[in-house]
């Protein structure tokens, strides 16, 4: 389940614009692909909608990432690992990309791929819970929307917990709740929500949380593993 996702070069990036016909909350559209071309598909959503993404394709290494507003390269889905199918809980408002690929071991022998590419964005905007006001003295870290930025403990599979090291930034909201962007070192972004002693994520994702002392130890998809302090939450 490792991460096989790789830099595109900006010249090979072209962008397309989804749009939905009226009253209609999905499109579909075909295209193709040959060697490094890389297509980003771009519409608008809100915060707190749901997007959903289907890819079929004829070739077996051809992919689709889903980047959030303002990202060139970080996603929050990574179709290699997670495969051609995802479903997810927007957490910002602004455009999202839905970036179509070749993984590099075929780009390089210059294969095609045929796709058939779906998206939809159902539900209504809703602020996080997170995104409740936090106190007037929880300042933000200059020129980002996060109260706190650093590194946390993290792994992933069968690596050692704790063994490499997650940049993050965090939301605050009322006492006890906040939404914890961690950013592993292969290329996506994960969501941790907290809401007293609930701990969720994005979309369908399964997460197992406990709390010993004052850190929390995540595991979503039994796969990755994070140790957030309570004081990235709790600020202090």
């Amino acid at each position: 389940m490792a991460t096989n996702f790789f830099a595109f070069a900006a010249d090979s990036v072209e962008s397309r614009s989804i749009h939905f016909a009226k009253g209609a909350s999905a499109a579909t559209v075909k295209g193709s692909l040959k060697g490094y071309k890389v297509v980003d598909y771009k519409l608008r959503a809100k915060a707190g909608q749901s997007m959903n993404v289907k890819l079929k394709t004829s070739n077996l290494s051809n992919y689709f990432n889903v980047l959030p507003p303002g990202s060139s390269d970080v996603a929050i889905f990574v179709g290699s690992t997670s495969g051609n199918e995802w479903s997810g809980t927007l957490q910002d408002d602004g455009e999202y990309a839905v970036r179509v690929y070749l993984m590099r071991n075929a780009a390089r022998r210059n294969e095609t791929a045929n796709y058939t590419l779906t998206v939809g964005i159902t539900g209504a905007a809703v602020a996080p819970p997170a995104a409740e006001a936090a106190p007037a003295s929880d300042a933000k870290v200059k020129g980002t929307p996060y109260h706190a930025t650093g590194e946390v403990p993290c792994s992933q599979g069968d690596a050692p917990q704790g063994s490499a090291q997650c940049n993050f930034g965090v939301i605050r909201g009322q006492p006890g709740n906040a939404a914890v962007h961690v950013m592993p070192p292969r290329g996506f972004k994960r969501t941790l929500n907290f809401a007293g002693n609930k701990v969720s994520s994005e979309g369908d994702a399964k997460v197992e949380a406990t709390k010993s002392g004052d850190m929390w130890s995540v595991t979503v998809n039994d796969y990755e593993h994070y140790q957030i302090p309570q004081a990235v939450i709790s600020g202090g």
